[in-house]
């Protein structure tokens, strides 16, 4: 019952009182949509590691190739913005098709087989200019459409959107978690021998859980580029598109589902509006003290830690 009032108040807050206090100030919106983008791929990243039990470098391929379908396939084919979102995460599913060979890997060579595939997508990206323009990348994407006399490119209109999007991949990930293929997968991650021995396909079970994520970030990629508007190679397979995700979802307890979310929000807008400042030029570095504290202090990250300070200032009181 407290996690029903928990949950409808923090939805009360996200959908009604952020955009009505905080509407008019396209900054700071601008930055809580960041951080929903940098979180959306926090999410899909921990989703791997905890169901997959993968670490990946490589997930700005995911999100490079979402943003491209989704922006070539609105600028050239007419699709409209809604539809080439989702057809962005199946294009990012698709390419993660193409790396179903490095599954036989485990820990940093799957992590590192993965980094090579997202340099590999970023030269096709520069080398095909006849269809991603190549190092000028492309501009004047479509932006997102007015529904309903209610402009979802402006600054609400697209925070409502990547916070939407974001919310159903929190469902599908505690659907997943709370499945058959989630208990099997857990399972997995203690003896992956034994899983097998009672018939669990491990193999199968870790190449879903890379599509599921590889759609996700596909999509959140396609959001992005509908925000911006413009899309190039650098861009689109940046490594910040990896470390700070993986910062967020580390930060706020990456085997917990809300944490990579709540990390992404933390991190972001602490960095930008406090430490970004007091050290214009260096203001990464006090983010990374935060950081080791954060692991030093609660491994688990700041959910968990929240957590345990909630349960002991109830059992005190």
């Amino acid at each position: 019952m407290k996690a029903n009032r928990t949950t409808l108040v923090g939805l009360l807050v996200a959908y009604g009182v952020i955009p009505l206090t905080l509407g008019h100030n396209n900054y700071v919106m601008s930055l809580i949509i960041a951080s929903l983008v940098i979180g959306g791929i926090a999410l899909a990243w921990a989703l791997l590691g905890n169901m997959g039990g993968m670490v990946s470098f490589g997930h700005s391929a995911f999100f490079g190739v979402g943003a491209y379908v989704s922006a070539i396939l609105t600028l050239k084919a007419g699709v409209p913005v809604a539809v080439a979102m989702l057809l962005g995460g199946v294009g990012a599913f698709g390419a993660s098709l193409v790396m179903l060979p490095v599954l036989r890997l485990r820990g940093p060579y799957f992590a590192l087989a993965i980094l090579a595939y997202a340099h590999i997508f970023k030269i096709v990206a520069t080398e095909w200019e006849s269809v991603t323009g190549g190092a000028g990348g492309l501009s004047s994407v479509p932006r997102f459409p007015v529904l309903f006399g209610f402009d979802l490119g402006s600054k609400v209109g697209s925070y409502l959107m990547i916070l939407s999007v974001v919310l159903i991949f929190v469902v599908a990930y505690k659907w997943i978690r709370s499945s058959y293929y989630g208990l099997a997968l857990r399972a997995m991650h203690d003896s992956e021998d034994a899983t097998r021995v009672v018939g669990v396909h491990s193999t199968l079970l870790k190449a879903l859980m890379l599509f599921v994520s590889a759609f996700m970030t596909g999509v959140v990629g396609a959001f992005n580029v509908h925000y911006i508007n413009f899309l190039e190679p650098d861009y689109a397979f940046n490594g910040l598109w990896v470390a700070l995700p993986i910062v967020a979802a580390i930060f706020g307890g990456y085997r917990t589902i809300l944490g990579p979310l709540i990390g992404a929000v933390t991190v972001y807008l602490v960095d930008q509006l406090i430490f970004k400042n007091l050290i214009p030029s260096g203001h990464q570095l006090i983010l990374g003290a935060l950081l080791v504290a954060m692991i030093i202090l609660s491994p688990g990250g700041l959910l968990p830690l929240l957590r345990k300070r909630s349960r002991n200032n109830h059992a005190a009181s």
